[in-house]
């Protein structure tokens, strides 16, 4: 009851706000109607190696994007609660560069709903790692708070530091699909000391923003390469266009 009561009177003083736009909402950690109408879910139909939606009917058969037929994944499946535009793009960058961590909590509820089915064999969870460097400037590894959220969410266990960057790379950005593998070749690896966690154990990798699928495809083959049965990818937002 007392909890009850200082919740009530929290929200009277601090009226929860849309996470988009900050209007008015009915509950914490919510979108308003306008905003969630202009963010771009993923629903029905979409590609099983990296959640892109598709045109069709979901019949339950596994259907792979042009992209993923051209250039086959090393990881077995993958999905994707937003594509990376419009609202999604901007409560993204937020995440990333604004501090914004309130929207890590929704954002992990919209994941688990699009990556439930990647959880379906007791996976370790762990997020694609960052330089010691960019990690001191910026505090927080956003795909590792969204990766222990998702957890959470999931009932399963997650390593926050299962994958280590041994060098810091430059900015993906504007590279071109080999370019940016060239860059990355080599500079993912597993932690030594839980190298025995996933012997033999899937793992699900989590990102928030996947655009050529490079950056997964290095944690993929380093996790593989310790010792992993199989993979799986899960992002926050799908690039449309690489």
């Amino acid at each position: 009851m007392l909890a009850g009561g200082i919740q009530t009177a929290v929200s009277l003083i601090y009226p929860p706000r849309c996470l988009a736009c900050g209007d008015w909402v009915e509950s914490d950690f919510g979108l308003c109607g306008p905003c969630w109408r202009d963010t771009p879910f993923v629903g029905g139909l979409c590609c099983d190696g990296c959640g892109l939606p598709m045109m069709g009917e979901d019949d339950g058969f596994a259907m792979a994007c042009d992209d993923c037929l051209a250039h086959p994944r090393p990881w077995v499946q993958g999905r994707a609660a937003l594509l990376y535009e419009g609202t999604a793009r901007r409560l993204i960058l937020g995440l990333k560069h604004g501090d914004r961590t309130d929207i890590v909590a929704p954002a992990a509820g919209w994941l688990a709903k699009a990556t439930a089915v990647l959880a379906v064999d007791e996976p370790i969870i762990a997020p694609v790692p960052l330089h010691w460097s960019r990690y001191l400037r910026r505090r927080y590894n956003q795909s590792a708070l969204l990766a222990q959220a998702l957890a959470a969410r999931l009932g399963r266990r997650c390593c926050p530091d299962l994958l280590l960057r041994s060098r810091r790379t430059p900015s993906l950005e504007g590279k071109s699909r080999a370019q940016r593998q060239a860059i990355l070749d080599g500079s993912i690896r597993v932690n030594p000391k839980h190298g025995p966690l996933i012997q033999n154990r899937s793992v699900v990798i989590v990102d928030d923003v996947m655009t050529s699928g490079a950056t997964l495809a290095a944690c993929t083959m380093a996790c593989l390469a310790a010792g992993a049965d199989v993979v799986r990818v899960a992002v926050l937002a799908r690039v449309t266009r690489t």
